[in-house]
């Protein structure tokens, strides 16, 4: 496969008691975002009186557009899931299983789209729902009770170019990518986990192996998109796309560039 130079935009954001933002609608150049300010100020007794509004609410907003059903099953439960997962762990080391992509999309050979760590996948139905039969998309989660919840919520918007995937994207990623018949072009990875304590760094999901695995299934020309909240793992994140792309660009350079042994048989030929 053809190595073109990555285009990695970056957005990192430092987050303080003062400023959250919002998920950013990729694709479309903008994003959006909610600023709550902690400086005093002086408060009413009816301002006082009003609920505040919640993160998830603010999430529901967000994507208020896909009248997305509250959908409960027994295989699901509750909502509430483990924020925080070991992905070294034995029980997500092994490879997941392949989809027949014909299963999996109306049209398997549409450009593809994937979104590391798809959380509730509301984003990435988001995005389907106004690309529907120009890109495909596909959600790699590590939880699986928000994996079921994604797939429920996108049979129910009738959704045939988004599938959601239980994995471990570092051992998966490679093999379910270099079986779609398409081409990737595009590999978002939005403020993952960032496992604070030094011990648990090798936890974070942007390491080597995975950057290398995205880097060669992307078409020419595909771009990789990284966001995090944490100015350090954001740094982090950019600064291992950035090595493999020096890396790439470096041994396009060499192939490209003649050596003197090739430049006398050029001379001879």
């Amino acid at each position: 496969m053809a190595h073109t130079r990555l285009k990695i935009p970056i957005l990192s954001t430092i987050t303080t008691t003062a400023i959250k933002f919002s998920k950013p609608s990729l694709l479309h150049g903008y994003r959006r975002h909610i600023c709550h300010c902690s400086s005093p100020v002086s408060i009413s007794q009816n301002q006082q009186r009003q609920p505040q509004i919640r993160s998830p609410q603010l999430v529901a907003l967000e994507y208020a557009d896909l009248s997305i059903p509250h959908i409960v099953c027994e295989e699901l439960g509750a909502t509430r899931v483990r924020q925080h997962v070991n992905p070294l762990s034995s029980s997500l080391s092994i490879p997941v299983e392949v989809p027949n992509w014909n299963d999996v999309f109306e049209d398997p050979k549409l450009p593809l789209v994937v979104d590391v760590g798809s959380g509730s996948g509301r984003f990435l139905m988001w995005l389907a729902k106004r690309n529907h039969g120009s890109k495909n998309y596909m959600g790699l989660e590590i939880r699986k009770k928000l994996v079921t919840r994604a797939e429920k919520w996108a049979k129910e918007l009738s959704l045939s170019n988004i599938h959601f995937v239980f994995a471990n994207a570092t051992i998966s990623f490679k093999e379910l990518i270099s079986t779609y018949p398409g081409p990737l072009m595009f590999v978002s990875i939005l403020c993952p986990d960032p496992h604070f304590k030094k011990r648990h760094h090798k936890r974070r999901i942007v390491q080597k192996p995975l950057v290398e695995a995205i880097t060669d299934s992307l078409m020419p020309g595909g771009q990789v998109f990284i966001q995090s909240d944490v100015l350090e793992v954001a740094v982090d994140m950019r600064n291992y796309f950035d090595a493999e792309s020096a890396k790439k660009s470096a041994f396009d350079h060499f192939k490209t560039t003649p050596t003197p042994a090739r430049r006398l048989s050029r001379l001879f030929s």
